[in-house]
């Protein structure tokens, strides 16, 4: 026979226990999407960049209108989205086949694939970032790509390398399936740049492509 208190005590214990894993379970959840929830905060909330010049370190209006302008974080190699207020360096020629490289590439900024063409060259200038990633791991460059998916046909991105400023404009944007890497080329006749993130943000169940050319 089953003392009563001792019946009562087991069922606290189940609910309490069950209250617990539910509460982890929304911790976890909330700490995976933290920087996806916080790249969307900020493009939501903050002033828009959209309206400013992107130039070199070297112009003299950086010192003269700052409020006006938007300087790259590198003019070796770095990229600077206005409309969604992305500033980051670019890693060259990372393994894009190779997991534990472009994985450690991808935490110092966006990763320029290996085999792809520089701004400037005819082909594809092939970039990609995480979209988001969980709490633990998260750092500046995490979900840096995420907002990609805010730009359209028009917008405007900036690439520079050695110095020299390159000037995109958004000319598609599609979803496609992890295994189709005909993209990674591009035209070889062309002028292009094609920005790629895991989608939906988090998950690696397709590939975001934004696809621009070369404002020449």
């Amino acid at each position: 026979m089953i003392n009563l208190p001792t019946k009562l005590g087991c069922d606290r214990i189940q609910r309490l226990t069950g209250t617990a894993l539910v509460g982890v379970s929304v911790l976890v959840l909330g700490l995976t999407f933290f920087p996806v929830l916080r790249e969307e905060a900020k493009y939501q909330f903050l002033p828009s960049q959209e309206h400013k010049t992107v130039i070199s370190r070297m112009d003299e209006r950086a010192q003269t209108i700052p409020s006006q302008v938007l300087l790259p974080v590198s003019e070796e190699f770095g990229i600077v989205i206005p409309k969604i207020g992305a500033n980051a360096r670019i890693i060259p020629d990372v393994d894009w086949e190779d997991g534990a490289v472009y994985q450690r590439a991808l935490t110092e900024g966006v990763a320029h694939a290996r085999g792809t063409a520089k701004p400037g060259e005819r082909g594809n200038v092939f970039l990609f970032s995480h979209s988001g990633v969980d709490f633990l791991e998260a750092n500046r460059y995490n979900a840096l790509f995420y907002l990609i998916d805010k730009l359209n046909p028009g917008d405007d991105i900036v690439v520079f390398f050695e110095g020299q400023k390159f000037e995109y404009r958004v000319v598609e944007k599609k979803k496609v399936a992890p295994e189709e890497l005909e993209y990674l080329k591009g035209s070889e006749d062309q002028k292009t740049l094609t920005l790629m993130t895991c989608w939906p943000a988090g998950t690696t169940l397709q590939r975001l492509l934004v696809i621009a050319q070369q404002v020449e």
